[in-house]
């Protein structure tokens, strides 16, 4: 999820926002985490898994 659909349980306002610290610092805290910052560890490694399957039969059909 990204910080601009958010609300803040401290302001009510949307987080992207940053209107109150409690704001400013979850907006920082999401922008370090990246891309995958979001993503469970089981989804990383269901990422990971699919991505050499894909990788696997790219090869076979290279080499056929």
């Amino acid at each position: 999820m990204t910080y601009d659909k958010l609300v803040c349980a401290n302001c009510a306002s949307p987080v992207s926002e940053g209107r109150c610290p409690v704001c400013r610092a979850s907006r920082a805290r999401m922008q370090q985490d990246g891309v995958f910052g979001g993503l469970t560890p089981a989804a990383l490694l269901s990422l990971l898994v699919a991505l050499i399957a894909v990788a696997l039969v790219a090869h076979e059909v290279a080499v056929a």
